[in-house]
């Protein structure tokens, strides 16, 4: 059996086939980043110590539309601050949420377990409570409770979930700290 001679392209045929296998992977790149998931950044310590500032992570954009109470979030809060927000969802549409002094917070009468909150709270915000989620938006608080902007301002209030850019997934910088973000 003779093996099969491969063809030698020539320099220009050679630029070509790499320039359009470069095209190629950037229209892959950009359907996947549109569509599918995000790479987006933490700024602030408002998830601390559940995310840090500073970390890279990725965000399921496609087929998230129920948002659910637990579910970290990247949303976009124009009316506050021109860079998406990531924080929990603690509350969806039709929930009553009260938050006392303490820090303590309750949804539909029942105190929530929250293993990712680690400090005493200072404080609840300056919304009056108690307050019922209207339809279509989310009641958003940050893990680390005393350094976060969040629903408990009426500055931020309830977020619309049209707004909501999508679900935190997975952390993948920096690499000592890679991996999946628990509920």
């Amino acid at each position: 059996m003779e093996k099969e001679e491969k063809k030698k392209l020539t320099p220009g045929e050679e630029l070509f086939s790499w320039a359009q296998s470069l095209i190629w992977a950037l229209l892959l790149l950009v359907f996947i980043s549109a569509f599918l998931v995000r790479i987006s950044g933490v700024s602030g310590d408002s998830m601390y110590p559940t995310l840090h500032d500073g970390d890279r992570i990725l965000v399921r954009v496609a087929s998230y539309e129920q948002p659910q109470r637990g579910d970290m979030i990247v949303v976009q809060a124009r009316h506050y601050l021109s860079e998406p927000l990531v924080k929990r969802v603690i509350a969806v549409a039709g929930d009553t949420v009260e938050v006392e002094y303490g820090g303590v917070v309750y949804v539909n009468g029942e105190e929530i377990d929250e293993p990712y909150v680690n400090e005493e709270v200072f404080g609840g915000g300056d919304t009056q409570y108690p307050i019922t989620v209207p339809e279509g938006s989310v009641f958003v608080m940050g893990d680390n409770r005393n350094n976060s902007a969040d629903s408990r301002l009426t500055a931020v209030g309830t977020l619309k979930t049209e707004d909501i850019i999508g679900k935190v997934i997975f952390r993948i910088f920096p690499f000592n700290r890679i991996g999946g973000v628990y509920r």
